[in-house]
């Protein structure tokens, strides 16, 4: 549709043509009307009135779009190329471009001032065509100062680049730089902004700050360091607070750079984060690019070396520390290395590897692991014991309960490869052999004083994996050993939830979905009752039942909110494994409520969790016991997801609840459809 009308917009006004265009115009809004009598009655749902209205207005505003953007193109495609060429080297066409821009009444300054911006290949381009039009101009500064920067977020890098360039190449323009790097700063440091605004935005305005930064003088520096400082320990401590990697990770890029501004000759900020390719293009706008008329031309065949050498690849403030190691001459290294060559190696040819016989019972396992100072041995226990304990189920169903608390207080005593994970077995194993004694320990020391964060995250992760492993069918006459298939899910530290939450619904359907071929006969897929049926409860309902009660140093609803995540995402997750439970229908019960209560929870990881709750509870419980038994919930509850779709900063909150409310539709017409 949009194309038609784009079609038709493009072509010249012609005399005697209005019948025509008449034609088309009811043809356009009549084709609902005409595709019916076409077919009869048979209309496909697009041109349902209530859905074909609203798409063609979607496409008048795609052409009016179009027709904006090319007019703006067409004028501003041939006026900066040519105003560029006759500024480069006279400064009347100069003073004439700048009156020009000047004479622009405020209502059309932003479409021209953004025109100028984004396509201007440098700032000195831009400074030639604009002047001082930000200075003498209250709507330019505007639009370049506050609205392209604090109130828009989605133009280019090379965008920021040119108007913080163009701020910066003049004395009478750099008061507004500074001024600019200090409103975003305010910005980057506020902890509602962080909360509030979307990842995008808190990207683009990191990239502002250090192209910023890349700008300010020594002199400029100094007269703000107290202010940059402030502003750097507000602004890291906000984003390590939050509950998404790639928040954290900005603010500690953004703070490293600070840092590395401020002291210059001492030293600076320093953490550990995953070098990528974003982290390498955050850094490098530290680095100024050189101006788009600097670059002198050069032979092809050494133009990309010299390229490359002229640009500086460390800052100034790392220029110090990389001093050149002296050259030893030949002889002197010679006597260095030959200096070491009269000492004779032991010969180890014959030496054979001691290995340590492992427990064979689970009560050594215990003692191994409390009472022994054999670091062997304690290591030979732990690579053990999950297989141990797989096979004496009876065995450690007498001391499972010890067995699970020496497990979570475990703390390495060696440096043993994949010590984390061979823990996490030991216990997924043990909840697993004898789930509800191990169950109620575990989920009452998640609320109980003197655990650290990771262990209360460890108790969620183990609950998430065990209930996992129950309720898939297993071969009858066999048990699940440690060279069997691990659990597709963990919930670490640092990991997307809520993608874990999906990934596990895809491998649930795929694994019961049903499949029929021709020709070779396949195996049989293993079947078996659903073990945790008659533990979901267990898991479940100790979990939700205190997370309104803070203690002396666990506060759920306070500062502890990315533990709160992780436990929303875990319910949600137990949620999902209990269909066709029997406490599937209490459950969601609960669960409804348990979202209802922190549904305005400002942090962004927390809201994700819950919408993934809502979407398990519509998976598991039996549509015919929603309507029973939750009916007033579900109106309440579609109610906010709608308000969720128009108002949340964040896409994936916004796409969720979009899904759960087109969920809800489906098992409503389901429910309409179905015979009484």
């Amino acid at each position: 549709m949009s194309a038609l009308l784009w079609e038709v917009c493009q072509q010249p006004a012609q005399a005697g043509s209005p019948e025509l265009q008449e034609a088309l115009l009811n043809r356009i809004v009549c084709l609902p009307d005409y595709v019916s009598n076409k077919l009869e009655g048979k209309n496909p749902p697009v041109f349902f009135p209530q859905n074909y209205f609203p798409l063609l207005g979607g496409a008048i505003i795609q052409v009016l779009q179009k027709i904006s953007d090319s007019l703006r193109e067409e004028i501003l495609g041939i006026l900066l190329p040519r105003l560029m060429d006759l500024t480069k080297s006279d400064c009347i066409w100069q003073r004439i471009c700048w009156r020009l821009v000047e004479c622009v009444p405020d209502r059309w300054m932003e479409a021209v001032v953004l025109g100028f911006v984004q396509r201007a290949p440098g700032a000195d381009v831009l400074s030639r065509v604009l002047g001082n039009l930000v200075v003498k101009n209250k709507k330019a500064q505007f639009v370049v100062t506050q609205k392209v920067l604090l109130l828009q977020y989605g133009h280019t890098t090379a965008v920021l680049q040119n108007l913080l360039g163009y701020l910066a190449l003049d004395s009478l323009r750099r008061a507004l730089l500074i001024k600019v790097l200090q409103e975003l700063l305010e910005t980057w440091s506020s902890s509602s902004a962080v909360k509030h605004s979307p990842p995008e935005q808190q990207q683009y305005i990191s990239k502002a700050i250090l192209i910023c930064l890349s700008h300010l003088k020594k002199t400029e520096i100094e007269s703000c360091r107290q202010e940059l400082l402030t502003s750097m320990m507000e602004g890291v401590k906000c984003h390590l607070d939050s509950s998404l990697p790639q928040i954290r990770r900005l603010g500690m890029i953004v703070a490293e750079s600070i840092s590395a501004k401020i002291n210059t000759d001492g030293p600076v900020l320093k953490f550990q984060y995953e070098e990528d390719d974003e982290v390498r293009e955050l850094k490098s706008l530290l680095v100024q690019a050189l101006p788009f008329c600097a670059v002198p031309s050069l032979p092809d065949e050494n133009r990309n070396d010299k390229a490359d050498a002229a640009l500086p690849l460390v800052s100034e403030s790392n220029d110090k520390s990389h001093t050149a190691a002296p050259v030893m001459p030949d002889e002197e290294l010679d006597t260095e290395l030959d200096s070491d060559d009269d000492l004779i190696p032991y010969d180890m040819s014959e030496d054979k590897e001691v290995k340590i016989k492992a427990p064979v019972y689970i009560r050594d396992c215990i003692e191994a692991l409390t009472g022994s100072e054999d670091m062997d041995k304690w290591e030979a226990t732990i690579k053990a014991l999950e297989s141990l304990v797989r096979k004496n189920p009876e065995a450690t169903r007498e001391v499972s309960v010890e067995l699970a608390k020496i497990l979570l207080h475990l703390e390495e005593k060696t440096c043993i490869e994949g010590f984390v994970e061979l823990r996490q077995r030991a216990q997924v194993a043990v909840l697993t052999t004898d789930p509800i004694p191990v169950a109620k320990y575990l989920t009452s020391q998640f609320y109980s004083l003197n655990y650290s964060l990771r262990q209360r995250m460890d108790i969620l992760d183990v609950l998430v994996l065990a209930a996992q492993e129950l309720s898939y069918p297993k071969s009858h006459g066999k048990t699940k050993h440690s060279g069997g298939p691990k659990p597709c899910i963990q919930l670490l530290p640092g990991s997307d939830s809520s993608k874990d939450w999906r990934r596990i619904v895809d491998e649930r359907i795929k694994s019961k979905t049903r499949r029929f071929a021709t020709g070779q006969s396949q195996m049989e897929l293993a079947s078996g009752a659903n073990e945790f049926n008659s533990v979901a409860g267990h898991f479940f309902f100790p979990l939700i039942q205190h997370f309104d009660r803070p203690l002396t140093t666990f506060d759920l609803l306070g500062e502890d909110h990315f533990v709160l995540g992780r436990l929303v995402h875990t319910l949600a997750v137990l949620m999902y494994l209990a269909v066709n439970t029997v406490a599937v229908a209490a459950m969601g019960k609960a669960l409804l409520e348990f979202v209802w209560a922190l549904r305005f929870h400002t942090d962004l990881y927390v809201r994700q969790g819950l919408l993934s709750c809502i979407s398990s509870l519509l998976i598991s419980v039996p549509a015919e016991r929603l309507l029973e038994d939750m009916t007033e919930e579900l109106l309440e509850t579609q109610s906010w997801l709608g308000d969720v779709v128009e108002k949340d900063p964040d896409g994936d909150c916004r796409r969720l609840a979009l899904q759960n409310l087109l969920f809800m539709e489906n098992l409503k017409k389901k429910l309409q459809t179905a015979p009484s």
